[in-house]
């Protein structure tokens, strides 16, 4: 027998490539070993899900889940960091299983292409000895955390939305850290849980916490982690940057990973997307809504009053940021939240015939405008602009700049 085939021990290549691990104090040829029997499932090949994906593969692990149904998007590039622009329209599962076997050939991916639901969720992480929630939605991480539960796995949780973001292992072990339920026995509701879509995120902080995901994974792998339940906050803008929080234990009572006999309620067949309090919202079909005729226009009709000559006055109401990334001519900018507080101040010294059309991004925010102003006695016509400025750069000037 080959020296390289004996029991505990690796390749000779292996040495060389993952040698600057496993000189570490703790870590050595067992850790690596560990490693490279380990298997790990990562729900979510999105911004945490990538620089996860990377530095698990890089590390060694010797198999690696890949579970995301949806598709490789632009706007995805600007952070996450396994996809490429030739990959657009690929499933991003697909998508990171090729970069991943580019960097580590050995590693056997698996690339599930399938959404995970309360169906499916037991079988698909089952054969997983390690789950992380990669994903972006409430539906979902109640989901992930109940079936790590059922299947006694530890959860590597992260979230970055703006410039922050969170890491935490949940379901430690019997006593040593509760569940995503035990921290979070309520959803909030769904308009309260925006995205970075609807609220914005700088790629490096997902790449942080992804990273982070991936450390704190190698560590419950190869007996690193000290098993102690806390939960880290970041911030890209605070001094220091990082700070922990010790959690309690476990709830006797949690429906999910509480005591026998001492747990309230019951979690089997549960409807996720209803206890979360429905669907997240559409906010571009809501926007979209025709409304009536004296409370909306469309985009075509704007353009139109505007070609005319005649005097009108559009207000902007997305926040300054937004507005100084492109804006109507002549368009004014007051924000929502000022709009809303105090809207008698846009009225004063409006005329009879005063023409005023209010635009945002989708059009939600324009249509609150709306109400405001006409509840302030605003005189004169008072529009929004049905589906916001998206609508226009599809129905009027396709050079206007969409994000």
């Amino acid at each position: 027998m080959s020296s390289s085939s004996a029991a505990g021990t690796l390749p000779l290549e292996d040495y060389q490539r993952y040698g600057r691990q496993m000189i570490l104090n703790g870590f050595g040829l067992p850790g690596q070993l560990k490693l490279q029997h380990a298997s790990v499932a990562v729900v979510g090949a999105g911004g945490l899900g990538c620089p996860a994906l990377q530095y698990l593969a890089a590390a060694g692990v010797g198999r690696i889940g890949i579970i995301d149904h949806d598709r490789v998007e632009l706007s995805n590039l600007q952070r996450q960091i396994l996809h490429t622009e030739a990959r657009v329209g690929m499933h991003k599962a697909l998508s990171a299983a090729e970069a991943l076997k580019q960097i580590n050939s050995r590693v056997q991916v698996d690339a599930h292409t399938t959404a995970l639901t309360p169906a499916n969720a037991a079988a698909l992480l089952a054969p997983y000895d390690l789950v992380l929630d990669c994903t972006d939605n409430l539906p979902t991480r109640y989901l992930l955390s109940d079936t790590a539960v059922r299947l006694r796995r530890a959860l590597v949780s992260g979230a970055a939305q703006q410039l922050d973001g969170q890491l935490c292992v949940y379901n430690l072990g019997p006593g040593a850290g509760p569940c995503f339920r035990c921290l979070f026995p309520r959803a909030p509701a769904p308009e309260a849980a925006g995205s970075c879509a609807e609220l914005g995120v700088l790629g490096a902080v997902t790449g942080v916490v992804g990273a982070l995901q991936a450390a704190e994974a190698v560590k419950l792998l190869t007996g690193l982690h000290d098993g102690k339940p806390t939960m880290l906050m970041y911030s890209a803008l605070g001094a220091p940057p990082f700070r922990s929080i010790k959690l309690r234990a476990r709830r006797p009572t949690c429906a999910a990973c509480g005591a026998e006999g001492e747990r309230v309620g019951r979690i089997e067949e549960t409807d996720y997307v209803a206890f979360c309090g429905g669907a997240r919202p559409d906010w571009v079909a809501r926007g979209l809504a025709e409304g009536r005729p004296d409370s909306r226009v469309r985009a075509t009709e704007l353009k139109r009053v505007l070609d005319s000559g005649k005097h009108v006055r559009v207000i902007d109401v997305r926040p300054p940021t937004e507005f100084g990334i492109c804006r109507l001519p002549g368009s004014m900018n007051i924000p929502i939240k000022e709009l809303v507080a105090n809207p008698s101040q846009s009225v004063l010294g409006d005329e009879e015939d005063t023409e005023t059309y209010v635009v945002c991004r989708l059009g939600n925010d324009s249509q609150l405008a709306v109400e405001a102003l006409r509840n302030a006695n605003a005189r004169g016509t008072v529009k929004d602009v049905i589906g916001g400025l998206r609508a226009w750069a599809k129905e009027v000037d396709e050079a206007f700049p969409v994000y």
